[in-house]
């Protein structure tokens, strides 16, 4: 496989494999990868499993020719990846060995020897030059080994990424990426979401065309999209609406509340229901898409004076993984004594931001009449926010809706004809109550304020206190006149045609502009509501809230220059040029301040 005219690919597939790590079902096997940079000087990028040296070195052999590598690069020491250093060293006495300091320590363990003799240690920002390419090593720490590094090739602007961006299932079948990927990143990376969070910001900073990871296919168009499902992923954030029900039955009863609960949610318009019996399913599956989904129930009986073993297990796999910002709701079945709701919260603590839905339900033994109105109850506030959503059962006339203005923080959204567009305002006032008159104060300098002054409509969008920085990143970092900021957004629009955000707000405004005050560098909208949903009952996003608790803190330690007030991206140096443009939030000098 040629990845440039300089990198190919000299990786392995393994479908003998059965577990991946011991517990992983892989279906569809595993490839480890491996590559080769021919210049001047040739680097192969890691080795691979022990199974598959002999395939390993045939493929470089085959590939280079009379040629003969330069250097091995070691990026992760895990044995799918690294059993084949010595091997290589023995094949190659003259090759040198570039790794970082813990990787060699590492190899010591390994291989009973650190290869003092061939070692170039390698740390945050060194290069190595192979002639054209020019390579840079980022560390990775906790990627998900203290030891990792990965590589940037500037010349190709290849970005080799170790496990970063891999997924589950040999090259040679075809499957779609995000839900192996998902379920890899979830099962094995999803603990270390900070440090995964910190490469991406390193990595914001580069110019990257390609990413070879060490498992799954090379990654060559849409980058966006892989790097939004990590930043998603690693922020902890739901990808999608739905309800994920994890459960264990003993004799049937739990389940037939399930299967009940299922058909409430689905007849309440809830957009996506997965079931898992934990007693039967793959693990991995059901923690992936507790992961992917905003909601989830479990439902267990009580089990020697605690829960079921298998929603115990379940359980630990979340919290090992830090599984936060969800909704979650509780069932539970015992004959005398129930307590699993007990347990299961108690087991929960630990679990930061999450909210528990104020019905539980409690079967004793079997379905009753009043457990199965309690599942009602449950269906009906789980879809609360889906029943808002559709317009056959939305009440488009809530105007407690106005209740969620005050000094917060909203999406205003609007369409010039071509393409929808929105961006973050904070101003946002009630100034009659009869009629309901809404004032919007919007900076002439902004796409919105140009399209709204000629269409004279909008929506305003409540966020709620759920909303990740990577909506004021969406909506506030970027021109919706260069930028199609729904791009590969499936769109729910209000009655006057526009769009309302699927998720991260408690309620919005259809709004008809009647009169427009000009305020010299803002213009201010006096409008009337034509239509107001609530969706959610969570609270309202305010300026406070973001500052204290959603936009990040500006890692300044130990660093000499300045950061941007926008989006705290870290410029260093002892000046910075009045010319500079941050390449986060595309925000100018002028709003960076200094260390």
């Amino acid at each position: 496989m040629i990845i440039t005219n300089d990198i190919k690919y000299i990786g392995v597939n393994d479908h003998k494999v059965d577990l991946f790590e011991g517990q992983y079902v892989v279906p569809n096997g595993m490839s480890y990868n491996s590559y080769a940079i021919i210049d001047e000087k040739i680097a192969i990028m890691d080795t691979v499993d022990a199974a598959f040296t002999h395939e390993w070195l045939d493929n470089i052999e085959n590939t280079l020719g009379n040629k003969k590598p330069d250097y091995l690069v070691v990026q992760h020491m895990e044995p799918d990846h690294s059993a084949n250093i010595a091997n290589f060293a023995k094949a190659y006495p003259e090759a040198k060995i570039v790794s970082s300091a813990k990787a060699f320590a590492m190899m010591k363990n390994f291989f009973g020897t650190d290869f003092a003799e061939k070692q170039i240690v390698v740390g945050e920002g060194d290069t190595l030059s192979l002639g054209k390419h020019n390579l840079t090593f980022v560390t990775a720490p906790m990627v998900h080994w203290p030891e990792v590094i990965v590589t940037y090739d500037s010349t190709d602007k290849v970005l080799f990424s170790a496990d970063g961006f891999g997924k589950f299932g040999a090259l040679d079948v075809n499957e779609p990426w995000p839900d192996e990927a998902r379920r890899y990143y979830i099962g094995i990376v999803g603990k270390y979401g900070a440090q995964v969070q910190a490469l991406l910001k390193k990595a914001s900073g580069l110019d990257i065309q390609t990413i070879c990871p060490l498992h799954g296919p090379v990654l060559t168009e849409d980058l966006g999209y892989y790097l939004g499902l990590y930043n998603t992923w690693s922020s902890y954030q739901s990808e999608e609406d739905g309800i994920v029900i994890a459960y264990s039955s003993v004799y049937g009863n739990t389940k037939k509340a399930v299967l009940q609960l299922e058909e409430k949610l689905k007849a309440n318009g809830c957009p996506k229901v997965k079931i898992y019996d934990l007693a039967r399913c793959d693990i991995s599956a059901a923690v992936a898409d507790a992961f992917r989904y905003s909601k989830l129930v479990l439902a267990t009986t009580t089990y020697n004076a605690d829960i079921f073993p298998f929603m115990r297990e379940f359980i630990d796999h979340l919290t090992e993984r830090n599984f936060s910002n969800r909704t979650v709701a509780l069932i539970e079945n015992g004959s005398w004594a129930p307590m699993a709701a007990k347990i299961m919260k108690s087991m929960l603590e630990k679990s930061k931001n999450l909210t528990f839905a104020e019905n539980e339900v409690r079967i004793l033994s079997s379905l009753n009449e009043e457990s199965s109105q309690k599942l009602n109850d449950l269906a009906d506030e789980l879809c609360r926010e889906y029943l808002a959503k559709q317009d056959s059962t939305a009440n488009k006339n809530d105007l407690s809706a106005l209740f969620n203005i005050g000094y917060g923080l909203y999406v205003i959204t609007s369409n010039d004809g071509k393409k929808d567009n929105g961006l973050i305002v904070n101003t946002v006032t009630q100034v009659t109550n009869t009629p309901n008159r809404l004032a919007v104060t919007i900076n002439k300098e902004n796409y919105s304020h140009h399209v709204i002054k000629q269409t004279g409509i909008m929506n305003i969008n409540c966020l709620s206190t759920d909303a990740p920085f990577s909506v004021f990143e969406k909506f506030g970092f970027q021109s919706g006149r260069n930028v199609d900021k729904f791009a590969g957004c499936d769109p729910l629009r209000s009655d006057n045609g526009l769009i309302f955000l699927p998720r991260y707000i408690n309620s919005f405004m259809s709004l008809k502009v009647e009169q427009y005050i000009d305020l010299g560098t803002h213009g201010m909208f006096i409008c009337s509501v034509t239509e107001s949903r609530v969706i959610t009952t969570a609270e309202t996003m305010t300026y406070t809230y973001y500052q204290n608790n959603v936009k990040p803190k500006p890692e300044t330690d130990g660093k000499k220059g300045y950061v941007c007030k926008i989006c705290v991206y870290v410029y260093e140096g002892d000046k910075l040029p009045d010319y500079f443009v941050c390449p986060l939030c595309k925000h100018g000098a002028a709003d960076f301040e200094e260390i």
